[in-house]
């Protein structure tokens, strides 16, 4: 059986077509095709079925995945194996969301790219439950994510911190469009959101169901700046982080809106397969990540330069 069947059944995966996989791996779409046949009639099962336009798992390649999971890993574990054990070098797959990307988590890469300059990040920024099965996949090495629960036996979880919410509205609202605590309104204002299966815009939802509150609509954009951009131009609401808009609130571009929400905190986790490998590089970045949560989200790049991160950094 060649290695490089298993290595473009797992593109597949991660691109979603035999074409995307073949650009991925600058091969023709038609070798894909004949390594995937190849492949088949080896494990005498069908892998894929096309359903639209994504080629999905079927149920005996679903069963055969932490099969194929373990020997590309273990391939992994032994291309590492003869080099120092305390080397950075290689490529971490980290994923997490766009709001944590953008807003907490320049100081942990730059200390990263500091100290292991020679390891290549690649960073994807999908929702937490596509973040949790990828990490289940194998598709990524790393997610820092918001805690969604549901990981089952087969992942390594641990708490990092607590973040507070907040309802972000435009300075412009009259006083009754402020109103989001008493029930039974219907209120003439939509819902900004960057991913309608973001953890907490499905909270928020579940809230106004709740409260009896409809809003007139919701309005999906592409980032999180253009959600505030939008707030402040008054042309909608939006349920966010509120690290991700403390310039805006402390600057006096938007305002924070009431609300009656019992637990209005979520907290970020970094989470990996039980069965990876923990690479120097994994190590590292998971240390930086304790780091920067016990101190508050914050230090500062010579500080982490000073700090004792990993023992292989000089």
């Amino acid at each position: 059986m060649e290695l490089k069947y298993l290595t473009t059944f797992k593109t597949i995966l991660e691109t979603g077509s035999f074409q995307k996989a073949a650009e991925r791996l600058n091969y023709a779409q038609s070798t894909i095709t004949l390594q995937m046949q190849l492949l088949e009639q080896e494990l005498s099962v069908k892998l894929f079925e096309k359903i639209g336009r994504r080629m999905e798992l079927t149920q005996a390649g679903e069963g055969l995945l932490p099969y194929i999971d373990a020997v590309l890993e273990a391939v992994r574990q032994m291309e590492n194996y003869g080099k120092c054990g305390h080397l950075l070098a290689g490529t971490l797959r980290i994923a997490m969301p766009e709001t944590l990307l953008s807003y907490q988590m320049h100081q942990v890469l730059s200390a990263f790219r500091k100290l292991a300059p020679d390891v290549k990040l690649s960073l994807r920024t999908p929702n937490c439950y596509e973040i949790r099965e990828q990490i289940i996949s194998g598709i990524v090495d790393l997610g820092v994510h918001y805690d969604i629960g549901g990981y089952g036996a087969s992942l390594v979880v641990e708490k990092l911190r607590d973040y507070q919410l907040v309802l972000a509205g435009s300075m412009e609202l009259k006083q009754e469009a402020c109103d989001f605590i008493t029930k039974g309104q219907r209120k003439d204002i939509g819902l900004l959101t960057m991913d309608k299966n973001s953890l907490y815009h499905r909270q928020f939802e579940e809230y106004l169901r709740k409260s009896d509150i409809t809003l007139n609509g919701e309005m999906e954009l592409v980032s999180t700046e253009a959600i505030k951009r939008s707030v402040a131009g008054n042309l909608g609401v939006a349920y966010l982080p509120r690290f991700t808009v403390e310039e805006e609130l402390r600057c006096g571009l938007i305002r924070e809106l009431p609300v009656s929400i019992e637990n209005n905190r979520i907290t970020t986790v970094c989470t990996y397969h039980k069965n990876k490998w923990v690479t120097p590089a994994i190590d590292l970045f998971i240390s930086l990540l304790r780091e920067q949560a016990a101190a508050g989200g914050v230090y500062s790049d010579e500080e982490a330069s000073d700090k004792n991160l990993y023992n292989g950094a000089e």
